[in-house]
């Protein structure tokens, strides 16, 4: 089995930074992709940023040139950067791993951006 355990949200005011951080353990052979996703109350979850074991990176629009995605693969661990936060980033977000056709997923983090 594996787990997979989100930190570092928080409350952040428009324009600030938050880096968020995920770790994976348990039965893990090879993490193939690894992203965050969020969601708000009453909305679709939807792809933040991924990031595959050979370091091919993918941005949702929203956040291009915003957010940095990286991952430490001895670590297991997978990290989100996020700067010139906006209130429309208010959401859970959640961490993603992917084993060949299996996803596992975390509880989730949840960020608020306020002023």
């Amino acid at each position: 089995q594996v787990q997979v355990v989100e930190s570092g949200g928080g409350v952040v005011q428009p324009g600030g930074s938050l880096r968020l951080s995920c770790a994976a353990s348990g039965t893990i052979f090879s993490i193939n992709t690894m992203g965050w996703y969020r969601q708000a109350p009453g909305k679709q979850r939807d792809l933040v940023a991924s990031i595959t074991n050979d370091g091919i990176i993918n941005y949702a629009d929203s956040v291009k040139g915003r957010f940095t995605i990286s991952r430490d693969n001895a670590k297991n661990s997978v990290y989100l950067h996020m700067n010139s936060l906006k209130p429309e980033d208010t959401a859970v977000y959640h961490c993603s791993c992917r084993m060949g056709a299996a996803n596992f997923w975390g509880k989730g983090t949840l960020v608020t951006v306020s002023s």
